[in-house]
């Protein structure tokens, strides 16, 4: 197990960050990420189109990001 909160799961719109989530576990930082992906990624107004994230913080890279980026 990693130190606490080093896994950062983010949902923007409009390019603006609207939900932060830490995880000191990659395994609950993904299910996180796939439970944020259907609760927020399709709800209109404000939040579409949405953007969810998930980043080690440690090494600064990104785990996942839906939607995928073409």
């Amino acid at each position: 197990m990693t130190g606490p909160g080093c896994y950062h799961l983010l949902v923007a719109a409009g390019g603006r960050p609207v939900l932060h989530g830490w995880w000191g576990r990659e395994e609950t930082a993904r299910e996180k990420f796939r439970r944020w992906i259907g609760e927020y990624g399709s709800v209109p107004g404000a939040w579409c189109p949405a953007r969810v994230t998930l980043i080690d913080e440690t090494t600064g890279e990104t785990l996942a990001s839906w939607p995928d980026p073409q």
